[in-house]
């Protein structure tokens, strides 16, 4: 096998196993919760905490790059993502699976952020959207993975361990196979000539580097927000069974994920701001229908429209981030833009849970619906036409 298949294997093994804990969670909260005798919105306490774990390493993924060969910080990488995950299962009380999500958001943070810089440099936006869908996979095989054990009588953390076995023997693969990430530049699939990196102090500076951070804060916030509560909405306020409602959850990630499949197939060949645009337009619908509940087709449906229409977003983001800030800033405001995603995936799951308890369940489909309107407007800000991006000498200085 070739370099070039090679490293796209492994990047595609290293997605999925990125998406797999966050199929994981939602499914099996009711169970983590009933065993810790803790409240529903407690879900918030460890994503938080995680994904303090995750935007730590991934603001840090730059400047660490820059000493550590990408092959070896993948390893070290996936084996804290591996001890975190390993140690939710043998975890006997609360505080010492909160602890953990660090250790495991510390892992994701640094594959995420790490491998979507290389991708935005050797990858075309067709192969960027195949690696995302990668990530839906491992996000679909999740609940899978739980329903599939809770229904043959094992616990919870039995997938987790299943997981987290899965996780420790990619570290191990990437470690024997570290030094073949080295100098890969001859295997992009669309290289452009070196572009003088600008310091990250000096790519926070510009307005609309923040606007992209609020994009993908308010995307990600969306889309798991979506994933992890509708399981406890449809089981817990609609009346599905957790068969069902592990059912529906599965069929959203897939949706993300046969979305993103399909999506890469045209990627190259569609104007990306406008296709975008559509997309988001029709979540706001699907977040709309989820929300009214007219009727539990058009719920369901509404909730897979989500993940269908939201398939093509994050990677198509990456694609445009280095036109929209300037490619002397692409590597810091990427870092910047994974970290938001981060922090919004945390934020809206912990808002949502906080209004759950005061205003209930039928909260989440309000909540997503405003989310996914205000993610639709801040795109639109995004993607105006940026004017000319500052010139820099060679010392970074305007």
């Amino acid at each position: 096998m070739s370099r070039r298949k090679f490293l796209t294997v492994l990047a595609f093994l290293a997605f999925t196993s990125l998406g797999l804990p966050d199929g994981l969670l939602g499914v099996s909260w009711p169970s983590i919760r009933s065993q810790f005798g803790l409240p529903l919105d407690r879900l918030g306490l460890l994503v938080t905490v995680t994904t303090a774990g995750y935007l730590t390493s991934s603001f840090m993924t730059g400047p660490i790059s820059r000493i550590v060969p990408i092959g070896t910080l993948l390893a070290m990488s996936t084996l804290a993502a591996s001890i975190g995950l390993l140690g939710f299962s043998v975890a006997t009380n609360w505080q010492v699976m909160v602890s953990l999500g660090f250790v495991a958001g510390l892992g994701g943070g640094a594959v995420d952020a790490g491998l979507n810089s290389y991708g935005a440099k050797h990858f075309s936006p067709k192969a960027l959207n195949w690696l995302h869908a990668f990530f839906g996979l491992g996000t679909t095989m999740g609940p899978v993975i739980v329903s599939y054990v809770l229904k043959s009588g094992g616990g919870w953390w039995v997938s987790y361990a299943v997981v987290g076995s899965a996780q420790l023997a990619l570290a191990t693969t990437f470690f024997f196979t570290r030094a073949r990430w080295a100098d890969a530049a001859d295997i992009a699939t669309s290289f452009t000539p070196a572009v003088e990196t600008i310091s990250a102090w000096r790519t926070l500076e510009l307005p609309r580097v923040w606007l992209g951070m609020l994009v993908f804060f308010f995307y990600s916030g969306v889309e798991i927000a979506a994933a992890q509560w509708s399981y406890s909405l449809l089981s817990l306020g609609r009346g599905f069974t957790e068969g069902m409602a592990a059912t529906v959850v599965g069929l959203y990630w897939a949706s993300l994920m046969t979305g993103r499949v399909a999506f890469g197939f045209v990627a190259n060949r569609l104007p990306l701001i406008e296709t975008l645009r559509v997309c988001l337009l029709g979540s706001v619908l699907g977040a709309l229908l989820f929300w009214l509940d007219f009727d539990t087709y058009t719920s369901v449906g509404g909730l897979l429209l989500m993940g269908f229409l939201f398939a093509p977003v994050f990677a198509s983001l990456i694609s445009l981030t280095p036109d929209r800030v300037g490619r002397a800033h692409a590597d810091s405001a990427i870092g910047f833009q994974i970290a938001a995603a981060g922090l919004g995936g945390a934020v809206l799951t912990s808002v949502v849970g906080v209004l759950t308890r005061t205003l209930g369940l039928e909260v989440i489909g309000a909540a997503l619906f405003v989310a996914a309107l205000l993610l639709f407007f801040l795109y639109l800000g995004f993607t105006v036409r940026p004017g000319p991006a500052p010139r820099y000498d060679q010392t970074g200085c305007p």
